[in-house]
């Protein structure tokens, strides 16, 4: 069936795959090394306590059954290595119906830390993963030439994410309808990169050229990723030169890299096709079955999309098959930083020694420039980002954090880039300041080598000890 396949498709096929597999590995890689103090047995969210509370069918999870941190470790690295496999093209070696068991594997598994990841993982680039490493299952191997219709619906989801995030500004933010939004976003995004500072140094004019130039990309071509080539791979290429800039201007863990993945979909980087044979019978059956229960499925999505309520970022199902997306509806003029402190005095006073923890990736020193994380995901350094914003975000875990400080808790302090107190000395107390931080201006960068200026604005936790903790008199 000639319709059912674009053999000249095939290199967009192969790079998408090898792409989304390495995603895939940053994602475990990450699970892996965070999830102790974040959601294990003594974490700040812990497994344990929400599997109790939430049904399997509403967060379907294999640590429903069974949870420790030693399983979930196993699970996590065994996740690494199948994504490794991937990477490496395994799929390509193994007959068609067990290349896309193998592609099934780390959609299951990595469902299974999604749906009981809680706060920590309710970010919208984890349920575009779900999506697209579900649809990634039916893409095949070398045994079939790529389905057209695993890549239109591919595209499908592309056009979901720019469209609703275009939608999303056109309704939220004033400054988006006044090209001003980039006025303000490099300074106040939640984790700024290296190059940051410059951007929001660049011209004005140039700033509300960037608005404008995201409003086409997200408002006009996504439709002509569903256009005849050349057309589409024009489309598709312009959507990943918008990405590979908004790369650049900050850390947004995996969400534009898992863009650029999706916009290979469309690209036909031409060549000969390698000859494959025409697709089996059960093969066109079982793709044309998740077309129509993905279609089924977009309706909620859809209906989101088009509704003067939008919301972003919202899985409609609990498989996290069809989901909407979106982004920055609003952006923030000021950026609010809330600085984590701790001091080994008896009393808590203002002339005690409060020394600062340092996180990695979030602003805390003004003169430690940002660095780039991005696809790593930074967990707790963008949850901090959105404790500023308003304690609200931060009531489940913020306590139990500035407790597992008190506490010197190894794994904790594995999160954050430096502890100013040693191992075998926690603080006494710590506490929480809330400061306004502001780019400094090229003169203010050249006298002082700092790129950011801070001013205190209140406090944000008072000074806290441990439950029981005895308190001396000065």
């Amino acid at each position: 069936m000639d319709w059912f396949t674009a053999p000249e498709l095939w290199l967009g096929r192969l790079l998408l795959q090898r792409s989304l597999a390495a995603l895939y590995l940053v994602a475990f890689l990450g699970a892996a090394l965070q999830f102790r103090a974040l959601i294990g047995e003594r974490g700040m969210l812990p497994v344990p306590r929400f599997v109790e509370r939430v049904p399997f069918h509403r967060a379907p999870s294999v640590f429903h059954r069974h949870y420790s941190d030693r399983f979930f470790a196993g699970w996590a690295w065994a996740g690494c290595a199948v994504s490794a496999a991937l990477v490496a093209g395994l799929d390509s070696l193994l007959p068609l119906w067990a290349g896309m068991a193998l592609w099934l594997v780390p959609w299951a598994m990595y469902l299974s830390i999604v749906n009981v990841g809680q706060t920590w993982y309710g970010f919208g680039w984890e349920s575009l993963l779900l999506e697209t490493g579900f649809l990634a299952v039916f893409l095949g191997n070398d045994e079939v030439a790529p389905p057209v219709v695993v890549l239109f619906l591919l595209r499908w989801v592309l056009f979901r994410v720019e469209f609703g995030a275009g939608l999303i500004k056109m309704r939220g933010d004033a400054c988006w309808r006044k090209l001003t939004c980039l006025d303000h976003h490099h300074e106040t995004q939640p984790m700024p990169g290296p190059l940051s500072w410059f951007f929001h140094h660049l011209p004005k004019p140039l700033h509300r050229v960037e608005v404008a130039a995201n409003h086409v990309t997200q408002l006009v071509v996504p439709f002509l990723l569903f256009a005849p080539q050349p057309v589409a791979t024009a489309a598709a290429s312009l959507m990943i030169l918008t990405q590979l800039w908004l790369v650049l201007s900050g850390n947004f863990a995996w969400l534009n890299w898992l863009t650029i993945v999706l916009a290979l979909s469309a690209v036909d980087f031409g060549g000969a096709a390698p000859k494959t044979p025409g697709a089996p019978l059960w093969y066109t059956v079982v793709v044309l079955a998740v077309a129509v229960l993905v279609l089924a499925l977009s309706c909620r999505p859809v209906r989101n999309m088009l509704s003067r309520r939008q919301v972003m970022n919202r899985s409609f199902d609990p498989l996290h098959l069809v989901n909407t997306y979106g982004a920055f509806g609003s952006v923030s003029r000021v950026r609010y930083e809330v600085v984590v402190e701790g001091t080994a005095d008896d009393v808590p006073h203002e002339e005690a020694r409060w020394r600062e923890y340092e996180f990695r990736g979030k602003p805390g020193d003004p003169r430690r420039w940002p660095r780039q994380f991005a696809p790593y995901h930074l967990r707790l350094d963008w949850l901090m980002w959105f404790a500023a914003l308003s304690p609200a975000y931060a009531g489940s875990w913020f306590g139990a954090l500035l407790e597992r400080l008190l506490e010197n808790d190894r794994d904790t302090l594995r999160l954050l880039r430096r502890s100013p107190f040693p191992a075998d000395a926690p603080p006494r107390f710590v506490r929480a300041r809330l400061f306004r931080y502001r780019y400094t201006t090229w003169r203010e960068l050249r006298e002082t080598g700092a790129c950011w200026e801070r001013t205190y604005v209140r406090e944000f936790m008072p000074p806290t000890r441990l439950a029981g903790a005895p308190a001396r008199e000065p």
